[in-house]
């Protein structure tokens, strides 16, 4: 099967928007293809180097919630990046040939910089990110990264450095495609994108009391002051949770409603908390079973990392010889 390749920063707890977005769809594709899935930890350092503390408890965390979301150890391979010593080794090669304009135009640098204003992010570590984020493709000479329209260019530089180093070195690396996804918007609490930084998420490690709070106190359409108002649901944040956890009978009885006045916006929270539940339930289960179990976690995660390990040698192998290093 052809191979793909996703990882998820631990920069913090996994939320609604991470398991809709890119969970869920991870999970669809282990039955397709030969998946790598990995906890990018050194990126989580890239911007949260001066907090390293949290960075256990977050490597904890993404790899409980990778499982408890339906990754099977024995359909894909679960990793940690920090333990595989290749991705440091071909990154550190790929700076050698990668121009400094290259990294200076990614999007994202710039745009990291204005949003993370509170961190110094003048480092080599911060711009050097998509030779990082190369090296972890094309270490396992991936044919396809899943992603979302608005991330091919990102995907983009990666294929340059590749081709770039066939170029000079010989076709070592494919060049990765993006196997394109539609992931849906997943607004927060305050109907903003669903974010940690912006403290408005539901996160998968919440509990079920937690969650019904968070999605009680969550603000409706402005226009709905007494329950007798009527209001526009597309107003409403509520009703875009709906759009994603609601059933499209559903969907139609709490925006009629809220057109009509003929729900009160508690009814309506009350079948959003019921479908959210239900989406939470059997991971929360999950969850407990594999906190309560660290010896089986540390089990899958070492399987896997020896997998990986043993594909990323053999790539390196290849590499060190085209660059006349062995």
């Amino acid at each position: 099967m052809d191979r793909v390749l996703s990882g998820m920063q631990s920069s913090g707890k996994v939320h609604l928007g991470n398991f809709v977005g890119a969970l869920q769809n991870w999970v669809k594709l282990q039955d397709r293809y030969d998946c790598y899935y990995f906890v990018a930890d050194w990126h989580a350092l890239t911007t949260g180097y001066t907090n390293p503390s949290a960075l256990h408890e977050s490597v904890t965390d993404l790899l409980v919630n990778f499982l408890a979301a339906g990754l099977d150890p024995d359909r894909c391979t679960i990793f940690l990046q920090s333990r595989i010593p290749e991705h440091a080794e071909l990154h550190l090669l790929l700076s050698m040939i990668t121009p400094l304009g290259w990294l200076e135009r990614v999007p994202t640098y710039k745009e990291k910089q204005q949003e993370l204003q509170d961190r110094d992010l003048s480092t080599y570590g911060f711009l050097g990110y998509p030779l990082l984020q190369t090296a972890d493709i094309i270490i396992y000479r991936a044919k396809y990264v899943p992603v979302g329209v608005d991330q091919v260019p990102h995907l983009e530089i990666s294929r340059e450095i590749a081709r770039r180093f066939n170029n000079f070195y010989g076709e070592i690396f494919p060049e990765p495609d993006a196997l394109l996804t539609e992931f849906p918007k997943v607004p927060g609490v305050d109907g903003r994108k669903m974010s940690k930084s912006y403290g408005n998420a539901i996160y998968l490690s919440d509990s079920p009391k937690e969650v019904e709070q968070k999605i009680r106190t969550m603000t409706t359409d402005p226009a709905r002051v007494k329950r007798t108002d009527k209001g526009d649901p597309e107003n409403s944040p509520v009703y875009q949770l709906h759009k994603v956890f609601s059933t499209k009978e559903e969907l139609a009885q709490v925006a009629d409603g809220c057109r009509t006045a003929g729900i009160g916006c508690i009814d309506c929270k009350k079948i959003l908390i019921k479908n959210v539940f239900a989406v939470l339930e059997p991971i929360w289960t999950k969850r407990e079973a594999l906190l309560n179990n660290p010896d089986q976690l540390r089990g899958i995660i070492e399987k896997g990392n020896d997998k990986a390990r043993n594909v990323a040698q053999e790539t390196m192998q290849l590499v060190r010889k085209a660059m006349g290093l062995y």
